[in-house]
């Protein structure tokens, strides 16, 4: 029988973590990590995808996002101690990870951190360290991250009042809308993707991520310019990784970089995918190639 339901977590520090559960009672987890801006609310698409195969679909929105409590100054590295927290809640020994990408690097961090409860990691268009040796981080990315990414490293303060600003125009918008507000970071292939249901799930997402503030957006921006607190090398788990070569929010040649770099990675990258196409397009490939290769 498939369940759903959303829970709030009370975790040891006394921090609560807003999590999303759907699919089979006794299912094997898979648990997933949202992009940025976004929240734990579940894709159809993505649910449906993971429930074919039997799992059942676990997501958690990151601190600051919805209902889950800030964690001020939290690293990538932080979110091994909230997954752990979440797995003993369900008493979930063993888990499949997936992030999208903001949630790549976190998705990787649990493979670094946490390979004996993780069978295999997949990463779907995730972002690659900022401070990495042969490879430029910002190159490739459209207008609106080159202007985001910019007030990043000015510091809190300003990048603060940048993200309410764009709060101001997300957070009750539209599908064409938002599809306006993201224009200089959708190409064609990405744009063709973002209408009817999977655009009501993918606004339904960043709305709810932002429904309460922008402490989870500026903290997950400012941990991805600062070390992440574990290396690629430490990566003993099998992963998976899906880059498209269209991408304009997490640039192709961040695929290939940790393509190079993640021991055993099993990478496809991919021409003519963008940043929502691969991951809704290709969304049962991947999980079907995920739960075969633990």
């Amino acid at each position: 029988m498939n369940t759903s339901g959303r829970t709030r977590l009370r975790l040891a520090d006394g921090r609560d973590l807003d999590v999303h559960e759907s699919g089979p009672q006794g299912g094997e987890v898979l648990l997933f990590h949202h992009g940025t801006p976004g929240s734990g609310a579940q894709m159809r698409a993505m649910a449906d995808a993971a429930h074919r195969l039997g799992l059942r679909l676990v997501s958690a929105s990151r601190p600051g996002y919805g209902d889950s409590a800030r964690f001020t100054g939290r690293s990538i590295v932080d979110v091994v101690g909230d997954s752990e927290a979440i797995l003993d809640a369900l008493g979930a020994d063993r888990c499949y990870v997936a992030g999208w990408s903001g949630g790549g690097p976190h998705a990787l961090a649990c493979g670094a951190r946490l390979s004996e409860r993780v069978r295999a990691v997949l990463v779907i268009a995730g972002v690659a360290p900022y401070e990495s040796p042969d490879l430029n981080f910002l190159a490739g990315m459209g207008e609106e991250n080159l202007i985001e990414f910019g007030k990043v490293l000015e510091g809190e303060e300003v990048l603060r009042s940048y993200l309410e600003e764009q709060r101001a125009n997300l957070v009750h918008a539209t599908v064409p809308e938002l599809v306006e507000a993201f224009g200089s970071i959708l190409p064609p292939v990405d744009r063709g993707v973002f209408t009817g249901e999977i655009g009501e799930d993918l606004a339904a997402g960043i709305q709810e991520g932002l429904r309460v503030g922008i402490d989870g957006w500026l903290d997950d921006d400012l941990s991805f310019v600062k070390p992440w607190g574990f290396a690629l090398a430490e990566i003993t788990t099998p992963t998976l990784l899906w880059q498209g070569s269209e991408d304009l929010m997490v640039p192709f040649a961040h695929g290939k970089w940790l393509a190079e770099r993640i021991p055993g990675v099993v990478a496809h990258l991919e021409e003519g995918e963008g940043h929502l196409s691969i991951a809704l397009g290709s969304i049962d490939l991947m999980l079907q190639a995920l739960v075969a290769t633990a």
